[in-house]
This record gives structure tokens, sequence and C-alpha cells, in this order.
């Protein structure tokens, strides 16, 4: 059986255009002046950093990180809401800014034979209480605390707005916290040079 060691040349390559193109993002999108800028610039921003993160998990190693649960901090509920929001921003391209992305239920099930994420995760928190988070930034020595509220018309068939579920603001931070801590897993601040086997 033949050892492959992590990372060869080209996932050397791989992994420095795309954790510099996350940490540039990230950088710019946890910096207070980003919430002033432009609903379409912040949403295309948002889209890119998903679009970068999820190409980062191509990497073996962290599909074993996820695969295993060893991501830090984060209940079942922050996972679900993680990969709602990834879902919806990908499954539904077609609005401009935050506040004007909804889904509802005719249309998430409409060409599929058998139950997607998104449905699911409405459906499975739907009525839920409030579910509020909290996280660190270092950059402002300050916590951030977001609430986030479920739909109870999803059934119905009624629109679900994302910014009723929690705001853009809050979604975007608790989002790149999470992908940060899971891309973190992978880098070695020692500047000792690990090979993953």
């Amino acid at each position: 059986m033949e050892v492959k060691i992590h990372p060869n040349e080209d996932e050397k390559e791989f992994l420095t255009i795309g954790y510099n193109r996350f940490y540039d993002l990230f950088e710019e999108m946890m910096n207070d002046e980003f919430w002033f800028k432009e609903d379409e610039y912040r949403l295309f921003k948002i889209k890119e950093i998903f679009a970068t993160y999820f190409e980062l998990l191509k990497y073996p190693p962290i599909q074993w990180v996820i695969k295993n649960q060893k991501r830090p901090n984060f209940s079942d509920v922050g996972k679900d809401l993680f990969k709602f929001i990834r879902n919806v921003l990908l499954h539904f391209p077609y609005f401009d800014k935050w506040d004007d992305i909804w889904v509802k239920k005719s249309l998430i099930t409409l060409y599929s034979n058998k139950p997607q994420f998104i449905d699911r995760f409405l459906t499975k928190y739907e009525f839920r209480e409030e579910f509020k988070y909290r996280f660190w930034e270092q950059k402002y020595k300050r916590m951030t605390y977001i609430s986030i509220n479920f739909p109870t018309e999803y059934s119905m068939n009624k629109k679900i707005f994302l910014k009723d579920i929690l705001t853009e603001k809050d979604g975007v931070k608790f989002s790149l916290v999470f992908m940060y801590n899971v891309l973190e897993t992978q880098v070695d601040r020692n500047n000792v040079n690990l090979e993953i086997k």
C-alpha cells in the first residue's frame, strides 16, 4: 500500500493560492469598514469566500478533520446553519443583496425526488426557539453575540428570508469564524514543517 504524504508540491501550490485568497477575504470582511460598502459588493465577496473555502475542502487532510468531527467549538445547530447558508447562496444565486435572499418549500423541492439539505434544515428547525451564539473578535478585543431565529411558516410554503433567520453581518461573521477554525487545523503556526500521512 502506497503511503501518500501531504502536502505534495501541487497541493502546496493549491493551498498557497487558496489560503492566501481566503485570508485576504477574511481580513477584509472581518473589518468593521466592510459593512459600509455597497450591498452588491458585500454579497459578491460573501459568495467568493464561500467558493474559496469549498475549493480548499478538496484537500484530503481538511476532509479528514470534517469527517472526524474535529471542528472546534461548534454545536450541531451551528454546523447545520453554516451548511444551510452555504447551500442557499449556492442554489439561489438570483439576488443582489443578503436582505433580498429568500427561499420557499415549493422552490426548494421543485426538482428533487428526495429532501435536499435546505429543506431538511428548515423542516427540522421550524418553530425552534431562538439560538444564541458568541465568538471572540481578537482584532477588536470584543465578544460578538448573534441570534438565530428559526422560521415558523416554512411548512406553509411562505417565503423565508435569510435576513429573518439572521442578519447579514451576523450570518457572515458566524460563517467566517466557522471556516477559519476549520482551515486553521492545517496551519502550523510554529513554522515546523509537518508531513501528514
